[in-house]
Protein backbone atom coordinates (compact mmCIF):
# COMPACT_ATOMS: atom_id res chain seq x y z
CA UNK A 1 0.00 0.00 0.00
CA UNK A 2 1.58 3.26 -1.11
CA UNK A 3 2.21 5.75 1.69
CA UNK A 4 0.78 8.51 -0.48
CA UNK A 5 -2.63 6.93 0.16
CA UNK A 6 -2.69 8.32 3.68
CA UNK A 7 -1.47 11.90 3.21
CA UNK A 8 -3.55 14.23 5.35
CA UNK A 9 -5.04 17.66 4.85
CA UNK A 10 -5.58 20.74 7.02
CA UNK A 11 -8.55 22.01 5.01
CA UNK A 12 -11.57 22.96 7.15
CA UNK A 13 -14.20 20.26 7.75
CA UNK A 14 -11.99 17.34 6.80
CA UNK A 15 -11.78 15.77 10.22
CA UNK A 16 -12.72 12.35 8.89
CA UNK A 17 -10.09 12.57 6.19
CA UNK A 18 -7.44 13.48 8.75
CA UNK A 19 -8.56 10.70 11.07
CA UNK A 20 -8.27 8.27 8.18
CA UNK A 21 -4.71 9.47 7.52
CA UNK A 22 -3.75 8.88 11.15
CA UNK A 23 -5.36 5.43 11.42
CA UNK A 24 -3.79 4.21 8.19
CA UNK A 25 -0.39 5.33 9.44
CA UNK A 26 -0.76 3.08 12.49
CA UNK A 27 -0.93 0.08 10.15
CA UNK A 28 2.69 0.74 9.16
CA UNK A 29 4.14 1.37 12.62
CA UNK A 30 4.34 -0.67 15.79
CA UNK A 31 4.71 2.59 17.70
CA UNK A 32 4.97 6.17 16.47
CA UNK A 33 5.42 9.58 18.07
CA UNK A 34 3.14 12.56 17.51
CA UNK A 35 5.88 14.38 15.66
CA UNK A 36 6.39 11.38 13.37
CA UNK A 37 2.64 11.23 12.76
CA UNK A 38 2.68 14.88 11.75
CA UNK A 39 5.60 14.29 9.40
CA UNK A 40 4.10 11.20 7.73
CA UNK A 41 0.56 12.56 7.30
CA UNK A 42 1.45 16.18 6.54
CA UNK A 43 -0.90 17.33 9.30
CA UNK A 44 -0.11 20.13 11.72
CA UNK A 45 1.08 19.33 15.25
CA UNK A 46 -2.11 20.87 16.61
CA UNK A 47 -4.32 18.64 14.46
CA UNK A 48 -2.33 15.57 15.49
CA UNK A 49 -2.55 16.51 19.17
CA UNK A 50 -6.31 17.03 19.05
CA UNK A 51 -7.18 13.91 17.06
CA UNK A 52 -4.87 11.58 18.97
CA UNK A 53 -6.36 12.88 22.22
CA UNK A 54 -9.80 11.89 20.98
CA UNK A 55 -8.54 8.49 19.87
CA UNK A 56 -6.96 7.90 23.28
CA UNK A 57 -10.21 8.91 24.99
CA UNK A 58 -12.09 6.39 22.83
CA UNK A 59 -9.59 3.65 23.66
CA UNK A 60 -8.42 3.30 20.05
CA UNK A 61 -4.79 4.14 20.73
CA UNK A 62 -2.65 4.18 23.84
CA UNK A 63 0.40 6.16 24.92
CA UNK A 64 3.50 4.10 25.78
CA UNK A 65 7.16 4.64 26.60
CA UNK A 66 9.58 4.94 23.70
CA UNK A 67 10.03 1.58 21.97
CA UNK A 68 12.70 0.25 19.71
CA UNK A 69 11.83 -1.39 16.40
CA UNK A 70 11.60 -4.81 18.07
CA UNK A 71 8.94 -3.67 20.48
CA UNK A 72 11.28 -3.72 23.47
CA UNK A 73 12.33 -0.93 25.78
CA UNK A 74 14.63 1.49 24.00
CA UNK A 75 18.04 2.44 25.41
CA UNK A 76 17.53 4.94 28.19
CA UNK A 77 18.34 8.51 27.22
CA UNK A 78 19.06 11.56 29.33
CA UNK A 79 16.07 13.82 29.83
CA UNK A 80 12.35 13.35 29.56
CA UNK A 81 11.37 9.96 27.98
CA UNK A 82 9.83 10.20 24.54
CA UNK A 83 6.18 9.15 24.47
CA UNK A 84 4.92 6.97 21.64
CA UNK A 85 1.48 5.98 20.43
CA UNK A 86 0.18 2.52 19.56
CA UNK A 87 -3.04 1.24 18.07
CA UNK A 88 -5.01 -0.97 20.47
CA UNK A 89 -5.85 -3.97 18.25
CA UNK A 90 -8.71 -5.22 20.42
CA UNK A 91 -10.38 -1.83 20.74
CA UNK A 92 -12.82 -2.78 17.99
CA UNK A 93 -13.69 -5.89 15.98
CA UNK A 94 -15.22 -6.85 12.66
CA UNK A 95 -16.69 -10.03 11.22
CA UNK A 96 -15.34 -11.49 7.98
CA UNK A 97 -17.44 -13.89 5.88
CA UNK A 98 -15.81 -15.78 3.01
CA UNK A 99 -18.31 -17.45 0.64
CA UNK A 100 -16.74 -20.07 -1.59
CA UNK A 101 -18.14 -22.87 -3.73
CA UNK A 102 -20.04 -25.16 -1.38
CA UNK A 103 -18.54 -23.70 1.78
CA UNK A 104 -18.34 -20.54 3.80
CA UNK A 105 -16.26 -19.45 6.76
CA UNK A 106 -17.02 -16.81 9.38
CA UNK A 107 -14.39 -15.13 11.55
CA UNK A 108 -14.22 -12.42 14.18
CA UNK A 109 -11.09 -10.30 13.72
CA UNK A 110 -9.51 -7.35 15.50
CA UNK A 111 -8.13 -4.10 14.05
CA UNK A 112 -4.98 -5.93 12.88
CA UNK A 113 -7.16 -8.52 11.09
CA UNK A 114 -6.01 -11.12 13.61
CA UNK A 115 -8.60 -13.88 13.92
CA UNK A 116 -10.17 -14.21 17.35
CA UNK A 117 -12.56 -17.04 16.53
CA UNK A 118 -13.82 -18.69 13.35
CA UNK A 119 -16.25 -21.35 12.15
CA UNK A 120 -16.78 -23.09 8.81
CA UNK A 121 -19.84 -24.65 7.19
CA UNK A 122 -20.39 -26.66 3.99
CA UNK A 123 -23.55 -26.40 1.89
CA UNK A 124 -24.87 -28.07 -1.30
CA UNK A 125 -24.01 -25.91 -4.30
CA UNK A 126 -27.61 -26.16 -5.49
CA UNK A 127 -29.05 -24.94 -2.18
CA UNK A 128 -31.18 -21.78 -2.62
CA UNK A 129 -29.22 -18.61 -1.91
CA UNK A 130 -31.68 -17.40 0.71
CA UNK A 131 -31.17 -20.56 2.75
CA UNK A 132 -27.40 -20.21 2.51
CA UNK A 133 -27.57 -16.58 3.66
CA UNK A 134 -29.86 -17.52 6.56
CA UNK A 135 -27.30 -20.12 7.65
CA UNK A 136 -24.50 -17.53 7.33
CA UNK A 137 -26.42 -15.12 9.54
CA UNK A 138 -26.89 -17.80 12.17
CA UNK A 139 -23.22 -18.75 12.07
CA UNK A 140 -22.23 -15.08 12.43
CA UNK A 141 -24.28 -14.89 15.63
CA UNK A 142 -22.74 -18.10 16.95
CA UNK A 143 -19.19 -17.04 16.09
CA UNK A 144 -19.54 -13.65 17.76
CA UNK A 145 -21.11 -15.25 20.85
CA UNK A 146 -18.38 -17.88 21.12
CA UNK A 147 -15.62 -15.29 20.65
CA UNK A 148 -16.69 -13.78 24.00
CA UNK A 149 -16.05 -10.22 22.82
CA UNK A 150 -18.24 -7.25 23.68
CA UNK A 151 -20.73 -7.19 20.80
CA UNK A 152 -20.95 -3.39 21.09
CA UNK A 153 -17.37 -3.26 19.82
CA UNK A 154 -18.25 -4.90 16.46
CA UNK A 155 -18.03 -2.26 13.74
CA UNK A 156 -19.54 -4.23 10.88
CA UNK A 157 -19.28 -7.20 8.58
CA UNK A 158 -17.28 -7.75 5.41
CA UNK A 159 -18.44 -10.39 2.95
CA UNK A 160 -16.23 -11.77 0.20
CA UNK A 161 -18.47 -13.68 -2.20
CA UNK A 162 -17.70 -15.88 -5.18
CA UNK A 163 -18.62 -14.47 -8.58
CA UNK A 164 -19.41 -11.05 -9.99
CA UNK A 165 -20.35 -8.67 -7.18
CA UNK A 166 -21.66 -5.10 -7.30
CA UNK A 167 -19.89 -3.62 -4.27
CA UNK A 168 -22.06 -0.50 -4.32
CA UNK A 169 -25.34 -2.36 -3.88
CA UNK A 170 -24.02 -5.50 -2.19
CA UNK A 171 -25.66 -7.67 -4.85
CA UNK A 172 -24.10 -10.87 -6.14
CA UNK A 173 -24.82 -10.35 -9.83
CA UNK A 174 -23.71 -13.79 -10.91
CA UNK A 175 -21.99 -16.76 -9.33
CA UNK A 176 -22.10 -19.42 -12.03
CA UNK A 177 -20.77 -22.23 -9.85
CA UNK A 178 -23.55 -21.63 -7.32
CA UNK A 179 -26.31 -20.78 -9.78
CA UNK A 180 -26.75 -17.38 -8.08
CA UNK A 181 -28.14 -14.43 -10.01
CA UNK A 182 -28.90 -10.98 -8.57
CA UNK A 183 -28.75 -12.09 -4.94
CA UNK A 184 -29.03 -9.10 -2.52
CA UNK A 185 -26.45 -10.30 0.00
CA UNK A 186 -26.06 -7.01 1.86
CA UNK A 187 -29.78 -6.30 2.15
CA UNK A 188 -30.56 -9.81 3.36
CA UNK A 189 -27.79 -9.97 5.97
CA UNK A 190 -28.33 -6.42 7.25
CA UNK A 191 -31.98 -7.23 7.93
CA UNK A 192 -30.95 -10.34 9.84
CA UNK A 193 -27.95 -9.00 11.74
CA UNK A 194 -28.61 -5.28 12.17
CA UNK A 195 -25.00 -4.37 11.38
CA UNK A 196 -23.49 -2.44 8.46
CA UNK A 197 -22.25 -4.81 5.78
CA UNK A 198 -19.87 -4.40 2.85
CA UNK A 199 -19.81 -6.99 0.07
CA UNK A 200 -17.25 -7.57 -2.68
CA UNK A 201 -15.76 -10.39 -4.73
CA UNK A 202 -13.94 -12.87 -2.48
CA UNK A 203 -10.63 -12.89 -4.38
CA UNK A 204 -10.61 -9.09 -4.56
CA UNK A 205 -11.05 -9.15 -0.80
CA UNK A 206 -8.07 -11.50 -0.43
CA UNK A 207 -5.94 -9.08 -2.43
CA UNK A 208 -7.01 -6.23 -0.18
CA UNK A 209 -6.17 -8.29 2.90
CA UNK A 210 -2.65 -8.81 1.59
CA UNK A 211 -2.29 -5.10 0.80
CA UNK A 212 -3.33 -4.00 4.27
CA UNK A 213 -2.16 -6.81 6.54
CA UNK A 214 0.07 -9.16 4.57
CA UNK A 215 3.05 -9.20 2.26
CA UNK A 216 1.51 -6.47 0.08
CA UNK A 217 2.19 -3.65 2.53
CA UNK A 218 4.09 -0.88 0.80
CA UNK A 219 3.45 -2.43 -2.65
CA UNK A 220 1.88 -0.08 -5.19
CA UNK A 221 0.46 -2.72 -7.56
CA UNK A 222 -0.30 -6.32 -6.58
CA UNK A 223 -2.41 -9.16 -7.89
CA UNK A 224 -3.79 -12.09 -5.91
CA UNK A 225 -4.50 -15.23 -7.95
CA UNK A 226 -6.79 -17.80 -6.33
CA UNK A 227 -7.42 -21.28 -7.66
CA UNK A 228 -9.83 -23.94 -6.50
CA UNK A 229 -13.09 -24.83 -8.25
CA UNK A 230 -12.58 -21.73 -10.37
CA UNK A 231 -9.75 -19.25 -10.90
CA UNK A 232 -9.95 -15.57 -10.04
CA UNK A 233 -7.73 -12.55 -9.52
CA UNK A 234 -7.88 -9.56 -7.21
CA UNK A 235 -5.97 -6.39 -8.10
CA UNK A 236 -4.96 -3.63 -5.70
CA UNK A 237 -3.42 -0.35 -6.86
CA UNK A 238 -2.08 2.11 -4.28
CA UNK A 239 -4.10 0.49 -1.52
CA UNK A 240 -7.37 0.57 -3.47
CA UNK A 241 -9.16 -2.42 -5.00
CA UNK A 242 -9.35 -2.17 -8.77
CA UNK A 243 -12.78 -3.31 -9.91
CA UNK A 244 -13.06 -2.09 -13.49
CA UNK A 245 -15.99 -0.25 -15.04
CA UNK A 246 -18.48 -3.01 -14.30
CA UNK A 247 -16.88 -4.54 -11.20
CA UNK A 248 -15.65 -7.40 -13.39
CA UNK A 249 -11.90 -6.81 -13.22
CA UNK A 250 -9.92 -9.89 -12.23
CA UNK A 251 -11.79 -12.62 -14.11
CA UNK A 252 -8.50 -14.19 -15.10
CA UNK A 253 -10.08 -17.64 -15.02
CA UNK A 254 -11.95 -16.70 -18.20
CA UNK A 255 -8.86 -15.52 -20.03
CA UNK A 256 -8.97 -17.55 -23.24
CA UNK A 257 -5.74 -19.52 -23.51
CA UNK A 258 -6.72 -22.22 -26.08
CA UNK A 259 -9.40 -20.68 -28.31
CA UNK A 260 -9.23 -23.26 -31.11
CA UNK A 261 -8.93 -26.62 -29.37
CA UNK A 262 -9.84 -25.81 -25.79
CA UNK A 263 -12.58 -27.42 -23.72
CA UNK A 264 -15.87 -25.65 -23.22
CA UNK A 265 -15.95 -23.56 -20.04
CA UNK A 266 -18.99 -23.14 -17.81
CA UNK A 267 -19.09 -19.52 -19.01
CA UNK A 268 -19.84 -20.76 -22.54
CA UNK A 269 -16.48 -19.95 -24.13
CA UNK A 270 -13.82 -22.44 -25.19
CA UNK A 271 -10.28 -22.69 -23.85
CA UNK A 272 -10.60 -20.54 -20.71
CA UNK A 273 -7.81 -20.78 -18.14
CA UNK A 274 -10.27 -22.45 -15.75
CA UNK A 275 -10.58 -25.40 -18.14
CA UNK A 276 -6.84 -26.00 -17.79
CA UNK A 277 -5.74 -25.33 -14.21
CA UNK A 278 -8.74 -25.56 -11.84
CA UNK A 279 -9.09 -28.33 -9.26
CA UNK A 280 -11.74 -30.31 -11.18
CA UNK A 281 -9.47 -30.33 -14.24
CA UNK A 282 -6.46 -31.56 -12.28
CA UNK A 283 -8.60 -34.29 -10.75
CA UNK A 284 -9.90 -35.35 -14.14
CA UNK A 285 -6.38 -35.55 -15.57
CA UNK A 286 -5.14 -37.38 -12.48
CA UNK A 287 -7.88 -39.98 -12.74
CA UNK A 288 -7.00 -40.64 -16.38
CA UNK A 289 -3.41 -41.26 -15.32
CA UNK A 290 -4.51 -43.50 -12.44
CA UNK A 291 -6.66 -45.56 -14.83
CA UNK A 292 -3.62 -46.11 -17.06
CA UNK A 293 -1.25 -46.73 -14.13
CA UNK A 294 -3.32 -48.56 -11.48
CA UNK A 295 -0.20 -49.54 -9.50
CA UNK A 296 1.05 -45.95 -9.21
CA UNK A 297 1.25 -43.84 -6.05
CA UNK A 298 -1.27 -41.48 -7.62
CA UNK A 299 -3.82 -44.28 -8.14
CA UNK A 300 -3.41 -45.44 -4.55
CA UNK A 301 -3.81 -41.89 -3.24
CA UNK A 302 -6.94 -41.22 -5.28
CA UNK A 303 -8.45 -44.42 -3.85
CA UNK A 304 -7.62 -43.32 -0.29
CA UNK A 305 -10.74 -41.78 1.23
CA UNK A 306 -8.70 -40.22 4.02
CA UNK A 307 -7.09 -37.83 1.54
CA UNK A 308 -8.85 -34.82 0.10
CA UNK A 309 -8.90 -34.98 -3.67
CA UNK A 310 -6.29 -32.34 -4.45
CA UNK A 311 -4.09 -33.58 -1.58
CA UNK A 312 -4.00 -36.99 -3.26
CA UNK A 313 -2.40 -35.42 -6.33
CA UNK A 314 0.07 -33.20 -4.49
CA UNK A 315 1.10 -35.97 -2.08
CA UNK A 316 1.73 -38.36 -4.97
CA UNK A 317 3.90 -35.80 -6.75
CA UNK A 318 5.84 -35.05 -3.56
CA UNK A 319 6.38 -38.80 -3.11
CA UNK A 320 8.02 -38.97 -6.53
CA UNK A 321 5.18 -40.08 -8.79
CA UNK A 322 6.61 -38.95 -12.12
CA UNK A 323 3.31 -38.96 -14.01
CA UNK A 324 1.70 -36.75 -11.36
CA UNK A 325 4.66 -34.36 -11.48
CA UNK A 326 4.53 -34.10 -15.25
CA UNK A 327 0.77 -33.54 -15.25
CA UNK A 328 1.06 -30.69 -12.74
CA UNK A 329 3.89 -29.08 -14.72
CA UNK A 330 1.98 -29.39 -17.99
CA UNK A 331 -1.16 -27.79 -16.62
CA UNK A 332 0.64 -25.07 -14.67
CA UNK A 333 2.41 -23.99 -17.86
CA UNK A 334 -0.94 -22.43 -18.82
CA UNK A 335 -1.13 -20.53 -15.54
CA UNK A 336 2.33 -19.15 -16.32
CA UNK A 337 1.06 -17.98 -19.72
CA UNK A 338 -1.89 -16.21 -18.08
CA UNK A 339 0.39 -14.51 -15.55
CA UNK A 340 2.75 -13.37 -18.32
CA UNK A 341 -0.24 -11.72 -20.00
CA UNK A 342 -1.23 -10.18 -16.69
CA UNK A 343 2.28 -8.80 -16.24
CA UNK A 344 2.20 -7.30 -19.73
CA UNK A 345 -1.09 -5.51 -19.02
CA UNK A 346 -0.75 -4.61 -15.34
CA UNK A 347 3.01 -4.58 -14.63
CA UNK A 348 2.57 -5.53 -10.95
CA UNK A 349 5.36 -5.57 -8.38
CA UNK A 350 3.91 -8.60 -6.59
CA UNK A 351 1.76 -11.57 -7.57
CA UNK A 352 0.46 -13.73 -4.73
CA UNK A 353 -0.88 -17.24 -5.29
CA UNK A 354 -3.68 -18.52 -3.09
CA UNK A 355 -5.96 -21.53 -2.71
CA UNK A 356 -4.64 -24.72 -4.27
CA UNK A 357 -1.92 -22.75 -6.09
CA UNK A 358 -0.39 -21.91 -2.72
CA UNK A 359 -1.20 -25.35 -1.34
CA UNK A 360 0.80 -26.92 -4.16
CA UNK A 361 3.81 -24.87 -3.09
CA UNK A 362 7.05 -25.89 -4.74
CA UNK A 363 5.22 -28.26 -7.08
CA UNK A 364 3.54 -25.32 -8.78
CA UNK A 365 5.60 -22.19 -8.19
CA UNK A 366 8.80 -23.03 -10.16
CA UNK A 367 6.98 -23.92 -13.39
CA UNK A 368 4.62 -20.96 -13.19
CA UNK A 369 7.44 -18.56 -12.39
CA UNK A 370 9.73 -19.83 -15.18
CA UNK A 371 6.95 -19.57 -17.77
CA UNK A 372 5.86 -16.12 -16.62
CA UNK A 373 9.40 -14.73 -16.70
CA UNK A 374 10.15 -16.28 -20.10
CA UNK A 375 6.99 -15.07 -21.85
CA UNK A 376 6.45 -11.61 -20.32
CA UNK A 377 7.32 -8.75 -22.65
CA UNK A 378 10.76 -7.12 -22.55
CA UNK A 379 11.81 -8.81 -19.33
CA UNK A 380 8.95 -7.32 -17.28
CA UNK A 381 8.48 -10.66 -15.58
CA UNK A 382 11.99 -10.49 -14.09
CA UNK A 383 10.90 -7.66 -11.81
CA UNK A 384 7.80 -9.39 -10.45
CA UNK A 385 7.92 -11.05 -7.05
CA UNK A 386 5.82 -14.25 -7.20
CA UNK A 387 4.92 -15.71 -3.81
CA UNK A 388 2.37 -18.07 -2.23
CA UNK A 389 0.17 -16.42 0.37
CA UNK A 390 1.37 -16.79 3.94
CA UNK A 391 -2.24 -16.63 5.16
CA UNK A 392 -3.16 -20.13 3.95
CA UNK A 393 -6.83 -20.95 4.61
CA UNK A 394 -7.16 -17.66 6.49
CA UNK A 395 -6.80 -15.61 3.29
CA UNK A 396 -10.55 -15.64 2.63
CA UNK A 397 -11.73 -14.46 6.04
CA UNK A 398 -8.81 -12.05 6.51
CA UNK A 399 -9.73 -10.57 3.15
CA UNK A 400 -13.40 -10.31 4.10
CA UNK A 401 -12.47 -8.77 7.45
CA UNK A 402 -10.26 -6.30 5.57
CA UNK A 403 -13.29 -5.14 3.57
CA UNK A 404 -15.03 -4.23 6.80
CA UNK A 405 -11.95 -2.70 8.45
CA UNK A 406 -11.27 -0.52 5.43
CA UNK A 407 -14.87 0.57 5.04
CA UNK A 408 -15.85 1.02 8.68
CA UNK A 409 -12.58 2.01 10.36
CA UNK A 410 -9.46 2.87 8.39
CA UNK A 411 -10.98 4.68 5.44
CA UNK A 412 -14.58 5.27 6.42
CA UNK A 413 -16.45 8.31 5.20
CA UNK A 414 -19.76 7.03 6.54
CA UNK A 415 -21.81 8.54 9.32
CA UNK A 416 -20.75 5.74 11.64
CA UNK A 417 -17.12 6.85 11.43
CA UNK A 418 -15.23 6.47 14.69
CA UNK A 419 -15.16 10.22 15.27
CA UNK A 420 -18.25 11.35 13.39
Amino acid sequence: MSKSSFTGSNIFRVKKHNLRAILLTFLHHYAISRSQLAEETGLSNTTITNLTAELIAQGMIVEVDSMDTNGGQARRRVGRPRRMLQLVPDARFVVGVHIGIGMFRVAVANLHAEIVHNKMCHFPVDQPAKEVLDTIAQLVRETVDESQIDQQLVLGIGVGASGLVDHKTGVNVRAASLGWHDIPIREHLEMQLQLPIFVDNNVRAMALGEAYFGMGRGVEVLAFIYGRIGVGAGIVVNGQAFRGAGAGAGEIGHTIVLPMNGDCCRCGQNGCLETLVSEPVLLREAQLIADELPESILAANLANNDLKSIDAIFNAAEAGDQAALEMIENQMHYLGIALANLVNVLNPELIILGGMFAQGGELILPKVEATMRKLAFAGLGENVDLQPTAFGWRAGVIGAASLALKEFFYETEREQAILA
